[in-house]
Parts: structure tokens; C-alpha cells; sequence
């Protein structure tokens, strides 16, 4: 097994983009394409990170891009003036997500029939707008991701396998926005999960969220939990 990666420019809205896809150049043609939407930072080392873990499990993993080719935040205040115009204008983060997953799916090492997406923090609601917009996904999976929905609601209807991998003490998402998306997911008869993690705050799955204050704290334990949880899902959707 040899993990490969290679850069994948792309277009949206004249913004000139730039994803990664990583995968095991010993695994010949086609293979389903999991895509890793980025937190509110932009595409970092720790998306590529996630896009080769994938390809590890026989994926071909795409870490996508949202902001622009080589744009990132580094403070608190860089990466909420990233994200903020995205949350304000939904139709335009979903328009980008569109092109990633076009991009995604017309790349060889892909099989665009079978593509799901994976998020982290602000990459969690995204790919749940993903599923709410009706987009191509066998599955979407958040972790420690935004739940609001956009208003006004997206048409739909949702057809990806949802699952939603959350810490407890969340501020960023508290338990009545859990309760306000499991309401919203039953309603639009979606095939939804929840797994929830006592005593876990928001960012649990990366190793540099040390900030109790600010709520993003790592939890290994979680961490791993929700990985092996999300390996065995992706495994069911893509089987059926």
C-alpha cells in the first residue's frame, strides 16, 4: 500500500480553488470518493490528514476547498471572517459545495456514482447542508459540527444517510439544537444517526484543541470512537 496524494484545481463562483485527493496507487481504478469538508480555518494539514486516513480504508479520499487556493485563517478572528459570509449565505456555501463535489467525482481514482462527505466543526453543518440540498451522497457524516439549518430551508429532499457525531458539552451546538436537528431530520424522513459523548466538548477529534474556555477541547477517546463508528456507516451506505 502506497498513499499518494495530488492537488485538484477547480472553479466556483470565479474563485479559483484547490482540493487534494489522496489514494492507494496498488488499488487500480474507480473507488467510492469520501470528501472531507474543512473547519472554519480552511483546508489544513489536518483535512489532508483525514483524506489519507480514508484512502487507507480503500477510499479515495478529497479534502475540498471552500475559501480559495491557499487562503487559511490563523487566529480566532482570521477564520471567523472566513467562515461568517458562508453562514450569512447559504445558497453561495452550497454553490461551493457543488463544485467539490463535482470535482471530486470526475477525478479517475473516483467512482462518482458512489461519493459521501465527511465535516469537522463548520465542515459538519456543511455537509449536512450537502444532505438537506438533496446533493448525489450515498452518506454525510459531521463530527463536533453546526447543526442550524439554513433559512429558508432547502428544497431537498434528503436522500443521504445521515450521522452526526457529537460531544455533549458542545457549547457551539447545545443539547436544544441536537433536539432541533433530530426534529428537523425525522421530519424530511431521513435515515438518521446520533452518536453522543458525555463529558466531550466541541473539536473532540483534533489534537491541537487545547481551550477549554472557548469550548474546543481534544478527547482521544471520542476521537476514536466516532472514527470507527463513521468506518463501519460509510461501509453500510456504500454497500447498499
Amino acid at each position: 500500500m502506497a498513499i499518494v496524494t495530488r492537488p485538484v484545481d477547480y472553479e466556483c463562483d470565479a474563485t479559483a480553488l484547490e482540493g487534494v485527493i489522496a489514494y492507494d496507487d496498488a488499488s487500480p481504478g474507480p473507488r467510492p470518493v469520501v470528501l472531507v469538508s474543512h473547519a472554519w480555518a480552511g483546508r489544513t494539514a489536518f483535512e489532508t490528514g483525514k483524506a489519507e486516513a480514508l484512502a487507507e480504508l480503500g477510499y479515495a479520499g478529497f479534502a475540498l476547498d471552500l475559501y480559495g487556493k491557499g487562503v487559511t485563517g490563523a487566529t480566532t478572528d482570521e477564520c471567523a471572517a472566513l467562515m461568517d459570509p458562508f453562514m450569512k449565505d447559504r445558497a453561495m456555501l452550497n454553490r461551493r459545495l457543488a463544485a467539490a463535489l463535482a470535482a471530486a467525482g470526475a477525478q479517475p481514482e473516483a467512482d462518482a456514482a458512489k461519493v459521501a462527505a465527511i465535516g469537522f466543526c463548520f465542515g459538519g453543518l456543511c455537509v449536512l447542508d450537502m444532505a438537506r440540498a438533496g446533493a448525489d451522497l450515498k452518506a454525510v457524516a459531521a463530527f463536533h459540527g453546526l447543526l442550524g439549518a439554513p433559512e429558508p430551508a432547502f428544497a431537498g429532499p434528503v436522500t443521504s444517510k445521515i450521522a452526526v457525531f457529537h460531544g455533549w458539552d458542545d457549547p457551539m451546538a447545545t443539547p436544544d439544537a441536537v433536539v432541533a436537528l433530530g426534529a428537523e431530520l425525522t421530519a424530511a424522513k431521513a435515515d438518521w444517526q446520533l452518536h453522543a459523548y458525555g463529558g466531550v466538548m466541541h473539536a473532540f477529534t483534533n489534537p491541537q484543541a487545547n481551550d477549554p474556555g472557548f469550548g474546543t477541547v481534544y478527547d482521544a477517546t471520542a476521537a476514536s470512537r466516532s472514527w470507527a463508528a463513521m468506518t463501519a456507516f460509510l461501509a453500510e451506505a456504500f454497500a447498499a
